[in-house]
């Protein structure tokens, strides 16, 4: 089967950003649009209802690399947030905690990271997490 490059791939990606992802609870797009190599994205989860994020937006920076779709992307928290897989030091998402993107493969996408993100702050582990005051920043 042949692999769809790189740009093909973030741009079917880009267009699906703006045009919203199902229930409207995570989003994404360029961070520039000019930014042909489509390397920088801006995401934002909106935090899950019946636990500690309810009414919380999360603004996160994408980063997909030159080898993405076949490497994951980088991601970092702006918002600050208290959860196992995010460093406190500078609210990057460490990727070996984070099982999307420690298993990653190529058919996943920025979309399927900030569900996963999303679907974390809902766990039972993490839906009571005591969190940083709304509107802090990394």
């Amino acid at each position: 089967m042949a692999k769809i490059p790189r740009n093909f791939r973030l741009l079917e990606e880009l267009e699906k950003g703006e045009k919203g992802i199902g229930d409207g609870s995570c989003s994404y797009g360029l961070e520039d649009g000019d930014d042909i190599m489509m390397s920088n994205w801006n995401g934002t989860i909106i935090g899950p209802g019946h636990t500690v994020h309810e009414n919380r937006i999360y603004s996160l920076k994408i980063h997909c690399g030159i080898s993405y779709p076949d490497e994951p992307p980088t991601v970092q928290f702006i918002s600050r947030v208290n959860l196992p897989f995010v460093s406190q030091a500078d609210g990057k998402v460490e990727q070996s905690k984070l099982t999307v993107l420690a298993k990653w493969n190529r058919d996943n996408s920025i979309e399927t990271v900030l569900v996963s993100i999303r679907r974390e702050m809902a766990s039972f582990n993490n839906r009571k997490l005591p969190q940083p005051p709304e509107g802090s920043v990394f």
